[in-house]
């Protein structure tokens, strides 16, 4: 459960003092909104340091939805370890069935020393796989941008870092994560082997590649598909596809890079990307290093779309076992996945706006979480930052986060 570090009801600061509680799945009453939007969001807190950061944001969204106008049903259920602890499947059909009958789903955090030597069916891993397979969720947005008061956070040069924002669409449930043939074998001489297989039909690469383009038309109109079409077949079929759909779109500038010159130069001159599009191998490791551009992996959130159905809505960075349940975790990447969560899955901009902007108060006013602190902040916990963007929503609980 992750009632723990929740506050309800919520007051709008202000002489009007209006009280409104939003309807959440345990039951409790909502009071009627004119012009209200209703959603059912499936929510998924995972493992280590998942139900700490997924706490602070709910509290967040039931506050934007009271400035908004906008109630939510939320449903709560188990996926990665949690799953397979409690009934040995790290993707219950009960799960999926939730995800897929939501408006959009929250996720925060799987994995864990615990199941690392669990067989690869019994892994939390395997139950992110199957959920973003059985979403459909193919297209996959990880943004990497340096908040200005983040810049000497970041471990490059300040003149190299400040104003990088980065937007890496990576292709989620294609390539070598999911091809098959895989496995483990045996050659003639008796070496064991193991082998994966990193395939891609036009119709998939076309696809994630008109996502791209759409995705740079509504920024700087730059977009570099990154391959390995030097040796790769696979890569050779991606940038013969990915450059057959930019005619399309004849307003975007579309340029090919090598992944390992993709990788070199995201570190050298970050500034040169705007929009990039890759494979899910590719786009797994250059999104994770875009992420230490800014500082931090716990600041960045991640949006993975399908052509039709729910989206999947969760940080980038991992479950954290190590601190877990120490209130040391870092929500904001939890919270602006919940602003994608707005945006790009239920099409509500301003909502999305209010979060964004309280994000950016809260880093302005100088509070920071362990891993982003710097001489001269203030270190808060996890709990705390949470009610630092109530604050900042310009609502207040009654009660506290910690109660």
């Amino acid at each position: 459960m992750i009632s723990k570090c929740r506050a309800t009801p919520i007051t709008l600061m202000g002489s009007s003092r209006r009280k409104l509680v939003v309807k959440a799945s345990s039951g409790s009453g909502a009071t009627k909104v004119k012009n209200s939007r209703r959603y059912n969001i499936t929510l998924l807190p995972g493992d280590g340091i998942g139900p700490e950061i997924m706490r602070v944001a709910v509290d967040v969204l039931k506050a934007v939805g009271t400035l908004e106008g906008i109630q939510f049903e939320f449903t709560e259920k188990l996926v990665g370890g949690a799953a397979i602890d409690a009934v040995g499947d790290p993707l219950p059909e009960d799960t999926l069935k939730s995800c897929k009958e939501s408006d959009s789903v929250l996720l925060a955090a799987i994995g864990g020393y615990k199941w690392d030597k669990n067989p690869r069916e019994l892994k939390p891993e395997t139950g992110l796989l199957k959920l973003r397979a059985g979403l459909g969720v193919f297209a996959n947005f990880r943004p990497a941008t340096v908040f200005p008061q983040l810049v000497d956070a970041s471990p490059l040069k300040n003149e190299i870092a400040d104003s990088v924002d980065i937007m890496v669409v990576r292709e989620l449930i294609g390539g070598i994560y999911f091809g098959t043939p895989r496995g483990f074998g045996t050659t003639i001489n008796g070496d064991r082997t193991g082998f994966n297989t990193d395939i891609y039909s036009a119709e998939e690469v076309d696809r994630i590649a008109r996502v791209a383009f759409e995705m740079a038309q509504k920024r700087q109109r730059q977009l570099c598909s990154v391959d390995k079409a030097n040796v790769l077949e696979v890569s050779q079929l991606w940038r013969e596809r990915v450059t057959a759909i930019g005619a399309e779109y004849p307003d975007v500038n579309l340029t090919h890079m090598y992944v390992d010159n993709a990788a070199m130069q995201l570190i050298r001159n970050p500034k040169q990307f705007d929009t990039i599009v890759t494979s899910n191998l590719f786009g797994d490791i250059l999104s994770d290093e875009a992420s230490m551009i800014t500082g931090s992996i716990g600041m960045l959130p991640s949006a993975s779309i399908s052509a039709s159905g729910p989206g999947l809505y969760e940080p980038i960075h991992g479950s954290a076992p190590d601190i877990a349940g120490q209130d040391k975790a870092n929500p904001l990447a939890q919270v602006l996945s919940v602003a994608m969560l707005l945006r790009f899955g239920l099409g509500e901009a301003t909502a999305a706006d209010r979060i964004e902007a309280a994000v950016m108060d809260a880093l302005h006013r100088g509070y920071r979480t362990g891993d982003i602190m710097s001489d001269g902040k203030t270190l808060v916990g996890c709990c705390k930052m949470g009610e630092i963007l109530l604050e900042a929503l310009g609502v207040r609980a009654t009660a506290s986060l910690k109660s």
